[in-house]
């Protein structure tokens, strides 16, 4: 028998345990990829020819199964030997590569993402997407804290994330959330069984001048079971199985979509340390406006603070004026979720409702604003009423 030399073991595959939670597909790529590794030849062919019955058109596979027949004759130095060196095999070998690593190097099944840092007990679940590892993972928020549920392979923008204008190839940045959902019988066959939007581009993204607009979640051609990591306009792109799983986890208008370059991972115990530092600015911020002293109210706030139409110098003016003409004001605050803006540590999205009594006025609103660091106080940045 010849010993072929695989590339997976070129790529670094471990010879760990294969976590628990990954999807069928990735199970069986990885019975396979542990068999190559031990040099079971047949017994990976057997494998691969099982994941071919269940996915016929998971090219990787399909890859992976060639070589594995040239194998038997010579070995293999690189994926895609069986096939020449098509230019088109690098996209495969980027797959492997991150498929490999959701197998080999899985992230603690106990962390969070920083970037999910607190939320509202109205929202069931949250999805976070990190680049860096071409994962989706699925949160479930329980009494007990957060819970990871499911994590999926995805694709994104051809040249990357860091979406700046319509048409760059690139996927946002952000937190965003899942606007709507679009059945298949609606869309082209390139989007698949569905479509979920994102609410690209956000409030901040307009405030950065960043255009652009149609970021989905969306499934891929019927003759296609995954694309590569970079292959898509800038869209976050499932198999079609994994997206219709992953519409169980998703409620529209609510659900959350936090796409990061690399997700922040954190126990929960320091997670909560910074929480808690927010939550006391957060706090400390609707006392002061409760006491009606505008110039502590307004040391809350950045230079640079916006809220869509007016900047810090004429939002000052107004509070002094308004604040000048009540004798008590109160403000309570519920729903209150709380997000790490992506790639950004000194960076924080609050999402509340908002009840605001006065001696003459009563609103209720929905608000969000960025939190931004500022000489080590937190001080808000923007403002939106939504």
């Amino acid at each position: 028998m010849v010993k072929a030399s695989l590339p997976f073991l070129l790529l670094g595959l471990l010879a760990l345990p294969v976590k628990a939670d990954i999807g069928e597909a990735d199970r069986l790529l990885a019975d396979s990829l542990q068999e190559i590794r031990l040099n079971k030849l047949e017994s990976a062919l057997t494998s691969i020819n099982k994941l071919l019955d269940r996915y016929p058109n998971f090219r990787l596979a399909q890859l992976i199964k060639g070589d594995l027949l040239l194998a038997r004759a010579k070995p293999i130095s690189t994926l895609g030997n069986a096939q020449g060196g098509i230019d088109q095999q690098a996209d495969l070998r980027e797959e492997a590569k991150a498929r490999i690593q959701a197998i080999s190097d899985p992230v603690g099944s106990t962390l969070i993402p920083e970037e999910l840092m607190s939320l509202s007990s109205d929202i069931r679940y949250a999805l976070a997407v990190d680049a860096s590892r071409a994962r989706l993972y699925v949160f479930e928020n329980t009494i007990n804290g957060l819970r990871r549920v499911a994590d999926y392979y995805v694709t994104m923008g051809k040249l990357g994330i860091g979406k700046n204008r319509e048409g760059d190839k690139r996927t946002p940045i952000g937190m965003y959330t899942i606007t709507s959902f679009k059945p298949d019988s609606e869309l082209e066959e390139l989007y698949g069984v569905g479509a979920y939007p994102l609410s690209y581009p956000n409030e901040w993204d307009i405030r950065l001048n960043r255009n652009g607009y149609g970021i989905w979640l969306h499934g891929v051609p019927r003759n296609t079971y995954s694309r590569p990591p970079k292959a898509s306009d800038g869209c976050v792109v499932l198999s079609n199985e994994d997206l219709t799983q992953l519409g169980r986890y998703i409620s529209t208008g609510k659900t959350p979509v936090i796409i990061s370059p690399s997700l922040t991972w954190s126990d929960p115990e320091s997670l909560s340390v910074a929480r808690d530092e927010l939550n006391e600015s957060i706090e400390n911020w609707r006392k002061d406006w409760e006491s009606r002293d505008t110039e502590r109210l307004l040391g809350h706030y950045s230079r640079e603070f916006r809220d869509g139409k007016n900047d810090f110098q004429s939002f000052a003016s107004s509070k002094r004026r308004v604040n000048a003409g009540k004798s008590w004001i109160k403000i309570k605050l519920s729903g209150l979720s709380i997000y790490r803006q992506p790639g950004q540590a000194d960076m924080a999205i609050v999402s509340f409702d908002q009840d605001y009594r006065s001696s003459n006025l009563e609103n209720q609103s929905r608000k969000r604003q960025y939190w931004q660091r500022e000489n080590g106080r937190w001080r808000i940045i923007q403002e939106t009423i939504l």
